[in-house]
């Protein structure tokens, strides 16, 4: 049995809009995705990072294993900021 990528795709899509999960549109490429992570970051910690601020939080956080990454997101309790804070 073998099925076109398309399909794949829109069975995927169907599944996680099931789960709750939304299409994004706007979110199309490496950038838009990071500047929409980071948006949501600075909102929920009440917080605007400088870009070099965000890179090092980014470089930190990014990892090839997907569970890793969500673990340091969600164990990762300190982050100096520039000026020290």
């Amino acid at each position: 049995m073998t099925f076109k990528e398309a399909d794949i795709e829109h069975k995927l899509l169907a599944k996680l809009e099931a789960l709750k999960y939304s299409v994004r549109p706007d979110i199309r490429d490496k950038a838009t995705l990071e500047a929409n992570f980071r948006a949501k970051f600075e909102a929920l910690n009440h917080c605007q990072l400088t870009d070099a601020e965000f890179a090092r939080l980014r470089d930190d956080i990014i990892s090839a294993d997907v569970f890793q990454a969500a673990k340091r997101l969600r164990e990762y309790g300190y982050f100096q900021r520039e000026d020290g804070t």
